[in-house]
């Protein structure tokens, strides 16, 4: 577990970790690893945004989680997004929208997808941390471990690689499905009871629903995943994982 922690942090974060082994073995530790790099980054963003949300800013507190959780990852998952929506907004055979997703540039579905997306990130923090700086904080850690859980189901045995190369064909078929599920499940249950509150269980199970629609869509149009659509599906994750606690929220 030591080899797949740190393929986790090193290939999920920024944080500077010594990575020691680069194989499938590794890569399925890591992505079964990956939420607790949620964790870590999750305490760090919420915490930036709890310190504006103690000063009476509940909009800074948003723009500075979401802006820390994006410099965390060096906007690897928003990056991924964006090209999956291209990819997907194309309509091109497999091989052409794949040709499209992995240029450097971005087109306007991605723009567009980002722009919407990170709106939605910042609306709905903004209300948890107008309730109270630890809410906010708590809504962070909970979209950011969300995201992460999703990548385990992205990885499940069952879901081919698109393409040969890349982490995507590394990290595909290396996670069991009884993995998958006992990371959800024990993620679940310490974020309900972190929050004392099982609408945080309830909003990562949305948040993982909406990851695996998004993951079968993109199986289907491209024949397998990428690292962009795992991407992709913790960006989904994490923003249908706050929307769930802003409309549950009383």
């Amino acid at each position: 577990m030591l080899h797949g922690l740190r393929f986790a942090f090193g290939t999920l974060s920024v944080l500077r970790v010594r990575v020691d082994r680069w194989d499938r073995a590794s890569a399925g530790r890591a992505m079964l690893a990956a939420p607790l790099v949620g964790v870590v980054l999750g305490v760090l963003a919420g915490a930036l945004g709890a310190v504006a949300a103690w000063r009476g800013a509940p909009l800074l507190a948003a723009v500075a989680s979401v802006a820390a959780l994006a410099a965390l990852t060096r906007g690897l998952h928003l990056d991924g997004l964006a090209d999956v929506a291209d990819g997907l907004g194309s309509g091109r055979p497999a091989e052409d929208a794949l040709r499209i997703m992995k240029q450097s540039d971005i087109g306007p579905f991605g723009v567009l997808t980002l722009v919407l997306l990170m709106f939605a990130q910042i609306a709905c923090l903004e209300a948890q941390f107008a309730h109270s700086a630890a809410r906010g904080a708590l809504a962070v850690l909970a979209a950011a471990v969300t995201g992460r859980c999703a990548l385990g189901w992205g990885c499940l045995r069952s879901v081919p690689a698109a393409r040969p190369g890349g982490l995507g064909a590394m990290v595909a078929g290396t996670v069991s499905p009884a993995g998958a599920t006992a990371v959800s499940l024990l993620s679940a249950v310490a974020l309900a009871l972190l929050g004392a509150d099982p609408r945080y269980a309830l909003s990562l199970t949305l948040g993982l629903l909406a990851a695996w629609l998004l993951l079968r869509r993109c199986v289907r149009r491209f024949d397998g995943i990428t690292g962009d659509v795992l991407g992709a599906m913790t960006e989904t994750a994490a923003v249908f994982c706050l929307i769930g606690l802003t409309l549950s929220r009383r």
